[in-house]
C-alpha cells in the first residue's frame, strides 16, 4: 500500500474515532426540561407482612442538567421515623441505614422545610421553574429553566410521601405533585421490562455505582440512567400528576414518551 493511501486510510480512521467520541460526550438536545430533580426515598420496612405505614428515613435529591447530563447539586438528609422509631434489622440490612443515623436525622416536617429551601435556592441561583396548573410552556421566559421531578416508579411520590403526609397531616410542597416515572418510560422507549434499576443499567452496559438501596446512590444512578436515555433519543415527559391540570401538563400525561 502506498504512503498516500495509508495516510488517507489512517485519516478516515481518525475521523471515525473522533466522531464516536463525540457521541459519548455530545450535548443532549430537544428536551422539554432543562433540569430534572431525581428523588429516591428509603423508608421503614419489615421482613414480615404487617399493616404498618412506611415512613421515609432517607430523603435524597440530585439536580440533573439535561443538556450536559451532569449532576449540579444535591440534597440529602436522614429522617426520624415517628410512628415506628426503631428500625427493623431487615431495614438496616437492606438499606445500610442505622438507628444512630435516623436518630441524628430530623422529623419529616423539618426535612420538607429544608428541601423547600434547597428548591428555592435552585430557583434563585439557576432560574429553575416548576410547571403547575396555572402555567403553560409558553408562560416561561427564556431566562427561566423548566424543571420537574423524576423517580424510578411512582412509589416515592405517589405512595410513600403522599400517604405519610396524609397520616401525619403535613403540608406537602405542591411542586411534588407531578413527576416522570423513569421505569415506565424505560419500558416504553426500549420495549422491554427491566429487572429493577440495576437491571436497567446493566441492559445499557452501565455499572451501578455505590450501594443498592442507599437512597443517595440510587438517585445518582437513576440520574445516570436518565442521561443515557436522553442521549439515546428519549424525550422525558411528565407521566403522573396528582392534580387536575390543563394545557402543557395534560399533553405530557397523554404522551409520556416520544
Amino acid at each position: 500500500m502506498s504512503t498516500r493511501k495509508l495516510a488517507k486510510k489512517l485519516g478516515l480512521l481518525r475521523q471515525r474515532s473522533q466522531s464516536t467520541s463525540g457521541v459519548k460526550k455530545s450535548v443532549i438536545s430537544n428536551q422539554i426540561f432543562s433540569y430534572l430533580v431525581v428523588i429516591d426515598f428509603e423508608s421503614t420496612c419489615w421482613r414480615e407482612k404487617n399493616n404498618y405505614g412506611q415512613e421515609i428515613i432517607e430523603f435524597p435529591a440530585v439536580l440533573l442538567n439535561t443538556s450536559s447530563g451532569e449532576v449540579e447539586s444535591e440534597f440529602h438528609t436522614y429522617v426520624q421515623p415517628q410512628e415506628h422509631p426503631v428500625l427493623s434489622n431487615f431495614c438496616t440490612e437492606l438499606t445500610g441505614i442505622t438507628q444512630v443515623q435516623v436518630e441524628a436525622g430530623v422529623p419529616l416536617q423539618i426535612c420538607l422545610s429544608r428541601f423547600n429551601r434547597w428548591v428555592q435556592n435552585l430557583q434563585l441561583e439557576k432560574g429553575v421553574m416548576f410547571p403547575n396548573k396555572q402555567q403553560t410552556c409558553s408562560a416561561f421566559s427564556p431566562s427561566q429553566k423548566m424543571c420537574t421531578f423524576l423517580t424510578w416508579s411512582d412509589w416515592d411520590l405517589g405512595v410513600c410521601l403522599q400517604y405519610e403526609c396524609k397520616r401525619k397531616q403535613l403540608l406537602k410542597p405542591d411542586v411534588l405533585n407531578s413527576w416522570i416515572d423513569l421505569r415506565s418510560t424505560y419500558r416504553l422507549f426500549y420495549s422491554r421490562k427491566p429487572k429493577g434499576l440495576n437491571g436497567a443499567l446493566q441492559d445499557l452496559g452501565i455499572q451501578f455505582s455505590g450501594r443498592e438501596h442507599s437512597g443517595l446512590d440510587d438517585a445518582r444512578n437513576t440520574a445516570r440512567l436518565a442521561a443515557r436515555m436522553m442521549r439515546d433519543g428519549c424525550v422525558l415527559k411528565i407521566t403522573r400528576s396528582l392534580e387536575t391540570v390543563s394545557g402543557y401538563l395534560t399533553t405530557s400525561l397523554k404522551n409520556p414518551v416520544s
